[in-house]
């Protein structure tokens, strides 16, 4: 029957099931060793201490080895450090040992060392007398009691912050008992003295708790929290265990065992019972006095879970839960529960049944609630003989329902198969479908590559069908890490091997794995596996990570990125002295350019010493030019030209040492400006200084510069008018206009006082314009009717196109005009082509002799020679008749 295992406690049901027959059968008696279990079917830590078994003295080290749920060993070692206090798990599945002077030490299942922390120096001084490791809401915490009867606590060891705990007035030697409590998100410690209680937290709060007891106790010998921290059962020195809630506020019950020493372990089996072992024997207490009694062949070691009570014994690794609900709906004797109906139809029509019609008829109102039933059911079973039935009788109901969604059941379907999978001996993880959804398939799969399982991590991840970004990639980016591990293989394998594997597959950093490489002591394997790397930026920093410079210099300049070569260029700059790193990447044109652009923004001094050191005399002469503007003293700025100048020498550039010369002669001769003038000059180009002059009516001193310095005459003649006409000198202007013949043209003139809003003195000059520019200063001058009466005596099209293009949305009037002259001139030019226009006189000809002007109705036609007037289009014109 399926109720044949079940225990009753009370109303509900217990059942404790075999999980694994264990692998250390022949090698492990629980009873010689301590032993600690992860929760969520984690792996099992065994410490044995020879020291203390030994019939003679002896001062060996103890054994530390670690096994699966199933009893399959893991990994093994001798301690080698000092005495261990406390064994326990994180919940990240580390390995914690606390030992006697507060020192932690965390490894992983594989025993291999990840880092140490201290509980504090007063924890160091006067040793550890007792330990607890809880689960708190930070992760994992750590809480010691010292000789001084002093708690200090850290709520996660990932971030061992020591907090010291309030003191208990009046304690003079060791509590009986004492637990860490989660209340509100703060840890606090229970602490028993006597027959007393009290609650301590790390804000100096001491509080006196006095739950409500019906026996007298003198002591509270043990105390366990169940897994969700909710409930609390005490175990007083009259053999009374207490249960209530872990405020104190609310009492349970008080069950009566009639034992006078407390049990070796108490425990909670989920939050609705406490188990107490004595030896052999187990006993089972509900919230109501019920109990239930076990005995056992051997000693067991208990590990509480938030579902049940893992038992582990020498040949036997048991779990006991409490019956769910809804199994207990199906299965119970005389159910009428959908659930059981739709079971018993499965299995009547499986057996071909006309009673399977019958049980469906009757639930066929709920139907649904009957799958579902079955469906949840078969994810509390942890045989898959038994889900299997179930699953067949969902998958039966559901045939019967029109619109159900399948989801819940395909969902169920592939965790059950992922379950059993993880269940199998060969991996030994012993998950119950409700820890499953408590611990999520993300931390279950990170959990199997923990243990090194990659290839069915990776199965499980193809099979849920989940992204590879998240799953399958990063599982064999882990394992690619764990590849580089493997001293017994060379680095050319190793890398061969990774590529392989991994080639370009989405979502895998080879760089990650290369840094892994270098932190295991592996920079050639490393090397290697950045050359599979795609990306620069990743390579670029792990190579000067390993002091590879050059090779790390030469991939950024390869990738294109600027910024990836600046920072390797800094780099070097700053672990190399000045020389070897302006040898370094003076090999390199690209970054060398980079370096000599970055040194103009940031460090000119280096960049001019770098010019220096390569002999480039013409690049530090120009350094030398830019860094005399940055001088105050007119001193300092001539002796960095002539320093300038010398470099140009150096560099065979005459052009360059006579421009230097010059600017410092003119430098001199601003100077002096300066002085004579009271005005300023200094840093003046040549053209500014003779356009300044002239605004400031100095045309005998402008006239000096330009000889003495060879200005050209059109240039000079350029700047004195528009110097003139900026600052009105109309009189100065006409003066200079007369004098000897200008080279810039009188256009020059017109347009200065154009642009200076003179349209009267602009005309004096317009007379004197020549005929190729006069169309062109009319229009700057306003006169663009002008403009187009002499554009069309000149029969210029271009001119006249040139005007019209300067009329604006006012003119409309003389637009069209413009275009009118426009078709003239060009019937006018073409006029003597007989395929394209046809002529009909209008007057006698015999009237008019060949001087005489005739009128012609003028016809054009097509015509294949560029599209001249709309053809069609008649116009009335004057030619000259022919003789």
């Amino acid at each position: 029957m399926a109720t044949a295992d079940w225990n009753p406690l009370g109303e509900i049901y217990y059942k404790k099931c075999e999980v694994y027959s264990m692998g250390w059968s022949d090698i492990v008696d629980i009873s010689k060793f301590e032993v600690s279990a992860a929760p969520y079917g984690g792996p099992i830590a065994l410490l044995k201490d020879e020291s203390k078994t030994a019939r003679v003295q002896v001062s060996t080290k103890p054994i530390i080895t670690v096994f699966t749920a199933a009893g399959k060993q893991i990994s093994q070692m001798r301690w080698n450090s000092g005495s261990i206090h406390k064994m326990g798990w994180s919940h990240t599945e580390d390995l914690l040992f606390v030992q006697d002077d507060g020192v932690v030490l965390v490894y992983d299942m594989f025993l291999t060392f990840k880092k140490t922390f201290g509980m504090g120096q007063e924890a160091k001084d006067v040793k550890v007398i007792d330990c607890k490791i809880f689960s708190s809401y930070q992760g994992t915490g750590i809480a010691v009691l010292t000789s001084t009867y002093r708690v200090f606590i850290i709520n996660s060891v990932d971030d061992p912050r020591i907090r010291r705990l309030a003191e208990v007035p009046g304690l003079s030697s060791a509590p009986s008992s004492w637990a860490v409590i989660n209340l509100d998100r703060q840890s606090r410690a229970l602490i028993a003295k006597g027959s007393e209680l009290c609650l301590i937290d790390q804000g100096g709060q001491y509080q006196v708790q006095t739950p409500d007891v019906s026996t007298e106790v003198t002591q509270f010998l043990a105390m366990s929290l169940s897994f969700n921290n909710r409930c609390l059962a005490m175990f007083t020195d009259k053999g009374v265990i207490w249960i209530g809630s872990s405020d104190l506020q609310k009492k349970y019950c008080e069950f009566n065992t009639k034992s006078p020493t407390p049990p070796q372990q108490l425990s909670w089996c989920g939050a609705g019972a406490v188990v107490g072992l004595w030896g052999n024997m187990m006993l089972v207490v509900g919230p109501d006095k019920d109990w239930i009694n076990f005995n056992f062949d051997n000693p067991v070691h208990l590990v509480e879970e938030e579902d049940g009570l893992r038992i582990i014994g020498k040949y036997q690794h048991e779990f006991l839960y409490k019956v769910p609900e809804v199994t207990e709906k199906i299965f119970k004797i005389g159910s009428m529960e959908p659930g059981a109906m739709l079971f018993e139809a499965s299995k009547e029509f499986y057996k071909g049944s006309q009673k399977a019609d019958e049980y469906i008829r009757i639930i066929k109102d709920k139907l649904e609630i009957a799958v579902s039933q079955c469906i949840e059911a078969a994810g509390h079973e942890i045989d898959p003989a038994k889900q299997k039935p179930l699953l067949r009788a969902a998958a039966f109901g559901k045939c019967f329902l029109t619109d159900y969604n399948p989801e819940a059941y395909v969902n169920m379907c592939q965790m059950l198969r992922v379950l059993n999978q993880v269940r199998n001996h060969v991996i030994g993880i012993p998950l119950t479908y409700s820890q499953l959804q408590h611990l999520s398939m993300p931390i279950l799969i990170d959990r199997l590559v923990l243990r090194k399982l990659f290839y069915y991590a990776v199965k499980i991840c193809q099979y849920l069908k989940i992204a590879d970004a998240e799953g399958a990639s990063r599982i064999l980016a882990h394992w690619a890490c764990y590849k580089v591990q493997q001293k017994n293989e060379d680095d050319e394998t190793i890398a061969r091997a990774i590529n392989q594997k991994l080639g370009d597959t989405p979502g895998i950093s080879y760089s990650d794995i290369a840094n892994h490489a270098l932190e295991e002591g592996r920079p050639d394997l490393a090397t290697r596996l950045l050359d599979f790397e795609p990306r620069a930026g990743q390579q670029v920093p792990l190579l000067m990570k390993m002091h590879k410079d050059n090779i790390a210099l030469s991939k950024a300049i390869e990738s294109g990125d600027t910024d990836l070569v600046y920072t390797v260029l800094l780099h070097l700059k700053e672990s190399m002295n000045q020389g070897e790193f302006f040898m370094a990447i003076r090999n390199m044109p690209i970054a060398y350019a980079l370096f000599i652009q970055y040194c103009r923004q940031q460090n000119r001094k280096l960049m001019e010493d770098l010019f220096y050191q390569e002999d480039n005399f013409q690049e530090e002469g120009t350094c030398k030019v830019v860094n005399s503007f940055n001088e105050d003293r007119m001193e300092d700025r001539i002796e960095e030209l002539k320093l300038a100048q010398a470099c140009f020498t150096k560099a065979k550039n005459e052009f360059a040492k006579v421009q230097t010369e010059e600017q410092i002669k003119l430098l001199k001769y601003q100077q002096r400006l300066e002085e004579e003038m009271n005005r300023p000059y200094l840093n003046l180009s040549l053209h500014q200084t003779i356009y300044r002059l002239t605004l400031a009516n100095n045309h005998k001193v402008a006239e000096q510069l330009r000889k003495e310095f060879k200005v050209p005459d059109r240039r000079f003649w350029w700047l004195k008018i528009n110097a003139l006409g900026e600052c009105g000198d109309w009189v100065e202007l006409e003066r200079f206009s007369k004098g000897k013949k200008a080279p810039v043209g009188m256009e020059a003139f017109v347009e200065v006082c154009a642009k200076h809003g003179n349209m009267k003195e602009a005309m004096k000059y317009l007379v004197k314009v020549s005929p190729e520019q006069k169309v062109k200063c009319l229009v700057k001058v306003g006169e663009r009717k002008k403009a187009a009466e002499t554009a069309f005596e000149n029969k210029n099209e271009e001119e006249l196109s040139y005007v019209l293009s300067k009329c604006g949305p006012s003119d409309k009037q003389l637009v069209d005009t413009i275009r009118e002259k426009q078709e003239f001139i060009i019937i006018q030019q073409r006029s003597g082509s007989p395929s394209e226009c046809s002529a009909k006189e209008s007057t006698s000809s015999s009237d008019a002799d060949h001087n005489q002007l005739a009128l012609y109705h003028v016809t054009c036609q097509p015509h294949n020679r560029g599209y001249m007037v709309p053809i069609g289009y008649k116009c009335t014109i004057y030619v000259t008749c022919p003789a």
